[in-house]
């Protein structure tokens, strides 16, 4: 899959079912929040570009009920807090139109707080597929990712950071695939796994000499 052959139009200008003019600025207004250095408008028009490449390859998915939790899923963000999806499904709930499929929205909204997703929920998978999509990008890509993840949690001591961090990528290599989708595992698993498991290493060098 190639995703840079996609879709020349920047995603963000491009029209999804029920996002108003208004609600769309007020939510690009919420991605760049300064607290944000990976949650941000780069992560947004990156999920939705995956979204666009994972259709293009062939996979069937609502894809209004699926764009629109791309645009909502960090629609509250901080940080500092927890239950950053969870939040953002009620802000989900309160604003979006009510002529919108608003309660799979808030369902696949809430799904990215731990990528959770039953087998068979073909919306879920390609949401999740989508905010992955970034883990099988290439090295320099990948380490940019990592980095600013690190700048967003600042505020959490290094060696707990470290402890953290090396949880949640073990958790994602000990899946089944890292990808939900054939079209996404096709495109980006090999990848993630060599970054996952690279970056693994760099932390657990790290505590060790720590």
């Amino acid at each position: 899959m190639d995703t840079d052959r996609v879709n020349n139009a920047d995603p963000l200008d491009v029209d999804v079912e029920y996002l108003s003019a208004e609600l769309r600025s007020e939510l690009l207004e919420r991605w760049n929040e300064p607290q944000r250095y990976y949650h941000n408008e780069t992560h947004l028009r990156a999920v939705l570009h995956a979204v666009d490449a994972l259709e293009a390859d062939g996979e069937a998915f609502d894809g209004t009920a699926v764009r629109l939790a791309a645009w909502f899923h960090s629609a509250v963000f901080d940080p500092t807090e927890s239950e950053n999806n969870e939040k953002s499904a009620a802000w989900t709930e309160q604003v979006l139109d009510p002529s919108a499929p608003v309660e799979e929205v808030a369902r696949l909204v809430r799904l990215m707080g731990g990528h959770r997703v039953e087998e068979g929920d073909l919306n879920g998978s390609v949401l999740s597929d989508a905010d992955l999509a970034v883990l099988g990008s290439d090295p320099d890509t990948y380490d940019a990712y990592s980095q600013d993840v690190r700048h967003e949690f600042a505020h959490v001591p290094g060696e707990r950071f470290v402890s953290g961090r090396i949880a949640a990528l073990e958790g994602l290599l000990e899946r089944g695939s890292v990808y939900l989708t054939r079209a996404g595992r096709d495109a980006w698993e090999r990848q993630a796994r060599a970054n996952l498991n690279r970056e693994l290493g760099l932390l657990r060098a790290g505590l060790a000499e720590a």
